[in-house]
Formats: structure tokens, sequence, C-alpha cells
């Protein structure tokens, strides 16, 4: 601003004198017949003698009105019936978000104060210094917010933590709309063209419709996305994966809405045996806290050196099993065996453990059989390749039990971190995108599905590998993973989540909104900026649900397996009708 503007009383305050000022915190006097509300962004200035002018901005963080005359409770209806005299001031607390230049001064009682729109609000909030902005919304004034893209992509920071109430903060839809902007602000150059992002959909088969364009998209959504410089549309390149069906000996995808584009996914007995992949067969909460690793670790040892390929299936000591039940079935009786149980799980392991091992190995023939079968052809494409696949991978866990979701994705996130390590270079990016993180990475106990995790947090910045994290709550995930991600978004909170230390990032006016916050309304704290900032992302492009879905890209046409069943009724697939949660 110039010294003119400052001059007069052209702002919308003066800074107030009944209130100590300080360089990082000072109140503000409103102007009758002005207003300051939450989240606006201002500016003041503080003229010093022999230097420079000092121009302090920041962003509104409380607003209060009182009385200024009345001295008891009930003077109120007397002020308002007009026998007493008074009147109403309104003062905003104002947290500074810049000193420029830095010489932390306060700013002088009864300095007027403006509010900061264009360049100056881009000078408050620190976009002017963002040499690559990714567009994340709308502020509460209705201009776009950015988020540097040096603390997302591993320039200088990575990963974002997503928290909020399952349901109404619409943490998936957030995450989807930052994956969208990313692709598609210009922010990665010619690096966004081989960028991958692999999404797991546990919840309904809502996110299955990327590629499909939402029908209910209106003019002023469109207008919305245009002002955050997006074609609103659909993601371009997706390639959807889905389990087998239960007794399905051919392997079709177990989807109900989506009828093409959709390839099923599965381990041969051999991949099974040769990559060792029986610890993720132990990964929930009560294996967390059992003495038995060192069999499973044992075991998974054993069937690496001794299964040779059977015609789809594993041999084993001449002995051919063509399934995981017979694959476990066979561990069971090797390990109750006298003879040959030394040689499976160890000399130095007792028979309680061994058992306890045994009987949660039979317990989870159910959950897997599907996933890990000896009867479908090895040379068919069967595996989750991020690098092989369409830009957006999502592999949907939706109809799997909670042992065989942690199994898809410990072992998808095992594979592509180690496919990234050996290729040894950060670039082409990859963003996973995991819905309950405190399920698979609580705070307590350790899993090889926690230690994946763990690596991605503090190693995949290195790597390219781009973790966004959400949760209901992020108190129960653990620490590491929060600490290592530089985004931390929060939608809706519980009362009770609030008020953990782990949201101390949130000033208390804001912990207080975040119980109130509407679906879409999310508050993003990022280095680059001292306070959260608050904003609303627009309706998603894309179709959420089969009612929304609009015509088929072609590039759904390229489905291995995926084929559409010509006596379905159209529209007659699952999913719901219910409103999304904006």
């Amino acid at each position: 601003m110039t010294d003119d503007e400052f001059d007069g009383a052209g702002g919308v305050g003066r800074v107030l004198g009944t209130a100590d000022a300080t360089p990082l915190q000072f109140w503000t006097a409103v102007a009758p017949g002005s207003y300051l509300q939450l989240d606006d962004v201002v500016v003041t200035r503080r003229e010093l003698p022999d230097r420079e002018p000092v121009t302090i901005a920041g962003v509104v963080t409380q607003v209060r009105a009182r009385h200024e005359g009345a001295q008891f409770d009930s003077d109120v209806f007397a002020i308002a019936d007009g026998t007493l005299p008074a009147m109403v001031q309104e003062a905003a607390e104002i947290t500074t978000t810049r000193v420029d230049p830095e010489f932390y001064v306060p700013p002088s009682p009864g300095a007027v104060v403006h509010r900061a729109e264009g360049d100056a609000r881009a000078r408050a909030l620190h976009f002017d210094r963002m040499e690559r902005r990714i567009p994340m919304g709308m502020g509460r004034d209705g201009v776009p917010v950015y988020l540097n893209a040096d603390f997302l992509d591993g320039t200088r920071g990575a990963h974002v933590s997503i928290s909020g109430i399952s349901g109404v903060a619409t943490k998936t839809s957030f995450a989807t709309f930052l994956l969208y902007s990313v692709f598609r602000s210009g922010v990665l150059g010619g690096d966004a063209v081989n960028a991958k992002a692999l999404i797991f959909n546990v919840k309904g088969e809502d996110l299955l419709f990327l590629d499909h364009p939402n029908t209910r998209l209106d003019e002023p959504t469109r207008a919305g996305y245009a002002k955050l410089g997006l074609d609103a549309g659909a993601f371009a390149d997706v390639r959807v994966y889905a389990p087998p069906r239960v007794g399905d000996s051919s392997g079709t995808p177990d989807v109900s809405s989506r009828l093409s584009g959709v390839d099923s996914f599965y381990w041969t007995l051999s991949e099974f045996c040769a990559d060792r992949l029986l610890p993720y067969v132990f990964a929930d909460a009560d294996d967390e806290r059992q003495q038995y690793t060192m069999v499973v670790h044992s075991v998974a040892a054993h069937l690496a050196r001794y299964a040779q390929p059977a015609d789809g299936g594993v041999s084993i000591d001449g002995v051919r099993l063509g399934s995981y039940g017979d694959l476990v079935d066979h561990i069971v009786e090797q390990l109750n065996d006298d003879e040959t149980r030394s040689d499976w799980a160890g000399s130095a392991v007792g028979l309680g453990t061994v058992n306890a091992f045994a009987r949660r190995l039979i317990g989870s023939k159910k959950d897997l059989s599907r996933l890990i079968r000896g009867d479908l052809a090895t040379r068919r494409p069967h595996s989750i390749n991020t690098a092989e696949s369409a830009q957006v991978t999502v592999v949907d866990l939706h109809n799997l039990p909670d042992r065989a979701q942690r199994f898809v994705v410990g072992v998808t996130l095992k594979s592509e971190f180690e496919r990234k390590e050996k290729a040894g270079t950060a670039k082409p990016l990859l963003f996973v995108v995991l819905d309950e993180l405190n399920k698979y990475a609580p705070r307590e106990g350790s899993s090889p599905i926690k230690e994946v995790l763990l690596d991605i947090a503090e190693r995949g910045r290195s790597l390219g590998v781009i973790l966004v994290g959400a949760q209901q709550t992020a108190s129960e995930v653990e620490r590491r993973i929060v600490t290592n991600s530089a985004i931390r978004v929060v939608g809706r909170l519980d009362p009770a989540e609030a008020s953990r230390p782990e949201y101390g990032f949130l000033p208390p006016a804001q912990r207080q909104r975040a119980l109130l916050a509407k679906p879409g309304t999310m508050f993003v704290n990022q280095p680059d900026i001292p306070v959260p900032l608050c904003l609303e992302f627009p309706f998603p492009a894309w179709a959420t649900r089969v009612s929304e879905a609009g015509r088929a890209p072609s590039q759904t046409l390229r489905s291995i397996t995926g084929t559409t069943d010509p006596f379905v009724v159209v529209g007659s697939g699952g999913g719901s009708d219910d409103d999304i949660p904006f």
C-alpha cells in the first residue's frame, strides 16, 4: 500500500489502545459502519524514525462486540430502550502472519488498519513467495487460497495429514480434489504427465468413478473452478482394481456399480511364498500383541526356500498345493508333526506359541482365499503396479474383511515402495491416498504395515513417495507419521479429539470452529504461514457414485478383465442416491 492509502480514516479500523499490542498479536477497534470476520486478512503500518516504515499483516483470529458505558448485565435492556447512553464497539484480534521488513515492533495504538486485498493479501499470506502454487479452494473472502508445492512434492517437505469425523469432514473428497489440483494446475510442469496416484477405496464404491464427469455439475461450480485456474472435469486417466468375487473360479472383479474398466487383482501361491508375504497375514491389532513373530518369519523363510511353482500352485517336498486353503493345511500339518515342526518353526519355539500361530493362520483361510490363488493363470495380468498403470490407480477394498484389507494395503505399499527404492530417483512422484490411517499405523504396537508406512513417512520424500493420510483421530496415529507431515488439514472434529495436543497448531477460535465446520470447510496448516487458513473447496467435478456418473471415457475399455454384462439393467448398479456431504 502507498503512504496515501495508509493516511486518514479510510481503513476498516484502528489499532486498539486499551489492549496490549505486540509484534505477533494485537487488537483493532472496528470502525463504525465496518466489520471484520474471522479469517479476514488485514494490514497496518508502523512509522519508525530514521528507518523505512514496517508493514504488519495478519489474520483475524477472534472477534468480539460489547457495550461501552454499561456497568451491569441488566444495563443492556436500558440501552436497548434508549434510556441509558452507550455505544456498541466491535474489536478483532489479529495474529501476525508477516512483518516486512523483518523489524519486529508492535503497531502503534490508533494506527489505521486496512483490509488486505490483491497484492497486499498475497503478501500477507506469503503467496507471493510461493514459486509454485497449488490452488486448494476459496478463502472466506471468496479469493483463492494456495498451497506451496515445495512442501508437498518433497522439495522442502512432503506428506499430508487430514483429520475429521467420518462422513462429515469430507476427508477423502478433499484428498481427491488436492490430487486433481496437483495434476491440473501445472505446478509439476512436465513431470505431471508421469506422476502417479494410488488410492485405496475403503468405503462403498464412491471412488470408482473418478474418470466419469459429474452430471450434477452446474455453471456456478464451473465458475468456481475457473477462479482457481482449473477446468472442471473428471480425472483423465484412471484404472480401477477390485478383488475377485468369492467362489468365482474365473476371477471376475467384485464390484456392482461399475460395469466396465475394472481389473481383478490377486497374488499367486508362488508369489506369496517367493515374496515372503506371510507376515502381512498377521497384521491386525490382535496380532501386534502376540509373541509368535519368530514363527511367522521362520515359516515365511521356509516357504521361500522350498516352495516351487507347479501349474499355478506350488509344490513343497513333492506335495502339490493348489489353493491358499491347501497351503494353510499343509503348514499346520507340518507344525503338528514332531519330526518336521523344528524345520518349519525353529527349535527354540514352544508348542503353545506354535499352536497360537496355527490358530490364527487357519482363521485367515476364509478372508484370504480369494486373494491368494492357485487356480488362475500365472501369466494373466493381476498385479497392482502403478508404474504400468494409469495416472490414477484405484484399489477397491470395501468388499473385503478387515484382515484382507490389511493384507492388500501392506503388500501393495511394500511392493510400490521397493520399486521406488530400486529406481533410486524421486521422479516420477507417487501420491498414496490412504483413509483410516489410525487402523494401519496405530500409535501403539507394531506391524509390517506400520513399518512400511513409517518408512514412507521418513524416507518417502527422497524417493518421491508422498503419503496423503486421512483419519478420524490424529491422536491415535503413530506420532512420527503425523510429525513428518508438512501439511496438516482439519475438517469437522469431535469435541474430545479437538482438545488433543495434536491439534495445538490450531488457534483456540479455530478449535471451536472445527466442532461446527460444515462439509467442505477445511483448516489447512502449512509451514509457510503461521496461521492455519480456512477454506472451502469446490463440489467434485467427477462422479462420486453411479447416479452421478456421466458417459464413461474410452480409456475404461482398455481393461483386461472388466467386461459389461449385456443382461444387466442400466442404472441398476449399487451405490446410494443420497447427496454427497456438501
